[in-house]
């Protein structure tokens, strides 16, 4: 099984006729995924890479095309608009890939999106994949900008802040010979949508996930809280990293969630909670996987 999105998830692009939404657009349908419709105002009846039609609204798209999921590439100053859009359309998931969305539209739609049954993943995030059965490179639903061919049908779950560390630690598994159920990143901002705990719940209730990597960083609480959960909650084997660790106190470090002010969110009281949770800790990015499967 997996979380969030199967192979055959129909989803929409908005934003599809930049040269960023549409390069990645074509990189999911080149990987097999459903990529049913794209959406950009004023451009409706246009077609993108001659079979993806493209639409005025999300509204229009999801009613014509059954799309239940969007990724969002749309300008910081209209993203937060965007993800609303696929809000008020009903959509079930909406993953928000745009970076440098304000904190202040963030709050905003964060105060919408606890009163709808959609699910948001970003914003500033690198999005979802879902291996499918054909090969490493083949065949699942992709929604974002991760690099498909690096993943491998599997039983790992893979979360994570990081884009980046989120594509290492699917590469040490599928060098390794390791498949991965589904693999989420949620982005670092300071207001984000899904956090670790809700992913760690979804792979916690997954029966085909049988071990999770959880990939975090300084900032935040997020990773105490799903690692304290996870002590009372969870019996699949969790091996954690933690970046960020030389960061200077005060000092912004990648991600705009990523600083560690009035002694909190510092890497050291993060694998302290992983320690007493009883999360394995991946002391540098390269032990990650093999953390993990000396675990299991």
């Amino acid at each position: 099984m997996s979380i969030l999105v199967t192979p055959e998830t129909k989803f929409l692009v908005q934003g599809i006729t930049g040269g960023f939404g549409g390069r990645h657009a074509q990189l999911s349908l080149d990987y097999g995924s459903q990529l049913v419709a794209g959406v950009t105002p004023g451009k409706g009846g246009q077609t993108f890479s001659d079979t993806v039609p493209i639409y005025d609204s999300v509204a229009e798209a999801a009613a014509e095309t059954g799309a239940t999921a969007s990724a969002i590439f749309v300008p910081p100053p209209f993203a937060a608009d965007a993800i609303l859009e696929g809000v008020d359309a009903g959509l079930e998931l909406v993953v928000a890939i745009t970076e440098g969305i304000p904190v202040r539209d963030m709050l905003s739609v964060k105060k919408v999106l606890d009163t709808s049954d959609t699910k948001l993943i970003g914003p500033n995030c690198p999005g979802i994949v879902t291996p499918g059965e054909g090969d490493q490179s083949h065949g699942g639903c992709r929604i974002g900008i991760a690099p498909g061919y690096i993943h491998k049908k599997g039983n790992i779950g893979v979360v994570s802040r990081s884009g980046t560390l989120t594509y290492e630690a699917v590469w040490q598994l599928t060098s390794a010979g390791v498949g991965q159920s589904t693999c989420v990143g949620i982005g670092g901002d300071p207001v984000p949508g899904m956090t670790h705990l809700d992913v760690l719940k979804m792979f916690n209730d997954d029966p085909e996930t049988e071990g999770i990597i959880m990939i975090g960083e300084i900032g935040g609480t997020a990773e105490e809280e799903a690692a304290a959960w996870a002590k009372d909650n969870c019996s699949k084997p969790i091996a954690g990293f933690i970046a960020g660790a030389t960061a200077p106190p005060g000092r912004r470090m990648g991600h705009a969630g990523a600083i560690v002010s009035g002694g909190k969110g510092t890497a050291e009281a993060k694998k302290e909670a992983f320690r007493d949770a009883g999360i394995g800790i991946a002391e540098t990015p390269s032990e990650m996987a093999d953390t993990l499967l000396k675990m299991m």
